[in-house]
């Protein structure tokens, strides 16, 4: 069996595009940050966090990546919750993945520290608006693998064993990036791990929309 959708007859144009809009949004992001990661000067992507492309005189292209994919975050959590049928992860899903939308939003809004000197000549420096931009990527981290385990019980009730499999998997590969990132202090492991993560949830949303037309 698989997850049923059910949309209701006058909104299924609406759903549709926010399943889309949601689709978009980790490719965007990810095509953006290695844009930038491997043309801006100064920048290494190994030495420097992707958050650090906010800063300088072209930070603004990673604060509308930040924002852009925030929003439509929101509007793919939005087309989730009316995509699914009641039931397990039909209600915490979407809020959870609309957290990490939040969160994103609140990356580009609140600029991260400068840090192994990047920008050039600019020092390190730890600041309020530094932390709350530190705290966003954490809670929506939090966030995402809570809602990994929601979607997973309810593949594991539907017996939709690929996309259990599939669920289960991309939580364990952000993970081990992670964990890669911080044994060897090589932060490119980290964008294997975004990767990932927009790799399953534009799946998902592909799915829900294919089902839904």
């Amino acid at each position: 069996m698989t997850a049923a959708v059910s949309l209701p007859a006058t909104r299924p144009a609406t759903t549709r595009s926010l399943l889309a809009a949601g689709a978009v949004g980790g490719p965007l992001f990810v095509a953006g940050v290695l844009a930038q990661a491997y043309t801006r000067g100064g920048f290494d992507p190994g030495r420097h966090p992707l958050s650090s492309l906010a800063l300088g005189e072209l930070g603004w292209v990673q604060i509308t990546n930040f924002i852009g994919y925030g929003v439509l975050t929101l509007a793919g959590a939005v087309g989730l919750r009316r995509a699914l049928t009641p039931g397990r992860a039909s209600t915490w899903g979407p809020r959870l993945i609309g957290v990490g939308g939040v969160a994103l939003i609140l990356a580009g809004i609140f600029p991260a520290d400068p840090i192994n000197g990047y920008p050039a000549g600019v020092p390190d420096a730890v600041t309020w608006h530094g932390t709350v931009h530190s705290l966003a990527p954490a809670v929506a981290g939090i966030a995402g693998l809570i809602a990994y385990v929601a979607f997973a019980r309810r593949f594991a009730a539907d017996h939709d064993h690929v996309w259990l499999m599939w669920t289960v998997a991309a939580p364990v590969v952000i993970v081990a990036t992670n964990a890669v990132s911080a044994a060897t202090g090589d932060l490119r492991a980290l964008l294997i791990g975004q990767a990932v993560g927009a790799a399953w949830a534009t799946s998902f949303y592909l799915r829900l929309r294919a089902r839904a037309s």
